[in-house]
């Protein structure tokens, strides 16, 4: 990670964190560097698209300035999903795409994440030479000037190829099942509900309602127990909860159980296994993935890769080993068939795909696994190094190791887009995650690192 870049682009409370003049020197920066091996005559190509927070249309502008300013042609995708700004920025030939948006965050923060010509999450090297150019550690770079200056268009077509193209991803009609579907006030809003309509589905929707600041707040797939309720309560057939830029998914079958990332990686690992498609035989996860999956996946007969946490690096072990499925228990899922990077509504699709085809239950389709029980425990301090290196948080975290005994497991990591030390347990019981993770938390405190 870099000094302004994390797993999940520049993120960070609006206007302390993350400034307008931060926005536009990442405008600047790219704009240059993406033009300056073009012929004198062509302008770089980039396109953006933003979340639902009011502090969205502010970075967006500032963007815009900066990339203007050094000469690229900006194409505005206005409100939309991460995952049709990777669709576009591949399909469309652009050099750079960028998101505005901070994902499942509270809506004062905000982010810019960049996207690379593939679609992919942009290469850490641009990434560093970005931050040299914001701490003036490269010299100033040149304004365009007269008809070198660029210019920006609309491209809100460019949402509306992306909901052609899930339309096209389901082999099957939806037709006489009622699905939910939780837009945490956020980007899916413009584009869930057209796909699963046009499938024929009578679609309920939930927290489609943006006004600037209820982006994730007691909604989406960071609050999914309202999903929950609403199903239950309505008699649907299923639901699906997005974030604030929609390339997660968690979903709730027909009962109000949740079926989270690890649980979808299990329900179409099996049913890609099953019709030859799952290349490698193996499902990519990260170090946060449940016990359980992978006991559930051994019984399958179903291997698996494990990776730090961040779909930036699920997505670098499926496109070195040729992977099709990977993905987080948080609900980043990865069809690299389909998708550079985690798609809540493509993941919903594939979901509805395995339930339709297999003329069951979304409660059906889990049978086999039994996830452990786990706790994460988040705590927030001034700096995560000294933390993860310290010898006594080291020894607590060892300590519990032995005790559970290959019963469980323990795990500290910081995070990487904010400044938090995660304590996540997993156990045979409740009790016994309490007990090990608040161990090891009660350990940091008195070291003095929590704020």
């Amino acid at each position: 990670m870099g000094k302004y870049f994390g797993t999940d682009g520049f993120r960070g409370e609006a206007n302390v964190d993350l400034t307008v003049e931060h926005a536009y020197k990442v405008g600047r920066y790219l704009g240059y560097y993406f033009g300056k091996d073009k012929d004198p005559e062509d302008h770089a190509r980039i396109v953006i698209g933003k979340d639902t927070r009011r502090s969205s249309y502010m970075l967006e502008y500032a963007l815009v300035s900066g990339l203007t300013a050094s000469g690229a042609d900006v194409y505005l995708m206005h409100v939309t999903p991460t995952p049709s700004v990777s669709y576009i920025t591949r399909t469309d030939e652009f050099d750079c795409g960028i998101m505005i948006s901070a994902s499942h965050n509270p809506f004062y923060d905000n982010g810019i994440k960049l996207i690379s010509s593939q679609g992919s999450k942009m290469d850490a090297a641009v990434e560093e030479e970005i931050e040299k150019y914001i701490d003036g550690e490269i010299p100033e770079i040149p304004f365009a000037k007269r008809e070198h200056i660029g210019r920006t268009t609309d491209y809100s077509m460019g949402r509306n190829r992306y909901i052609g193209f899930l339309m096209t991803l389901p082999t099957r009609s939806f037709k006489h099942l009622k699905i939910g579907l939780d837009c945490a006030n956020g980007a899916s809003f413009t584009v869930a509900k057209p796909v699963f309509d046009a499938l024929g589905a009578k679609t309920y929707l939930i927290n489609a309602d943006p006004d600037g600041t209820n982006i994730n707040t007691n909604c989406g797939s960071t609050h999914i127990e309202g999903l929950q309720k609403y199903v239950v309560e309505n008699g649907l057939d299923a639901g699906f909860a997005y974030d604030g830029d929609a390339d997660r998914c968690l979903a709730v079958d027909e009962k109000g159980n949740l079926i989270d990332g690890d649980a979808i990686l299990y329900i179409c690992g099996k049913y890609m296994a099953s019709k030859g498609q799952l290349t490698g035989n193996k499902v990519v996860t990260t170090v946060m993935s449940n016990l359980g999956l992978y006991k559930a996946f051994d019984a399958a007969g179903i291997g698996y890769e494990q990776t730090t946490v961040g779909d930036k690096y699920v997505y670098e072990n499926m496109m070195e080993n040729g992977y099709v499925l990977g993905g987080e228990q948080s609900g980043h899922i990865i069809f690299s068939k389909n998708s550079q990077t985690g798609d809540g509504v493509l993941t919903s699709l594939k979901l509805m795909e395995v339930m339709v085809e297999s003329k069951t239950t979304m409660s059906e389709l889990t049978r086999g696994l039994k996830i452990y029980p786990q706790l994460l425990i988040n705590t927030r301090v001034a700096d995560k190094k000294p933390v993860m290196n310290d010898p006594d948080v080291l020894a607590a975290v060892k300590r519990c190791e032995e005790e559970l005994a290959g019963d469980g497991r323990i795990l500290l990591r910081e995070s990487g887009t904010e400044p938090v030390v995660r304590v996540m347990v997993e156990a045979k019981t409740d009790e016994l995650c309490k007990q090990y993770a608040e161990s090891v938390v009660a350990v940091i405190k008195e070291k003095g690192y929590e704020v």
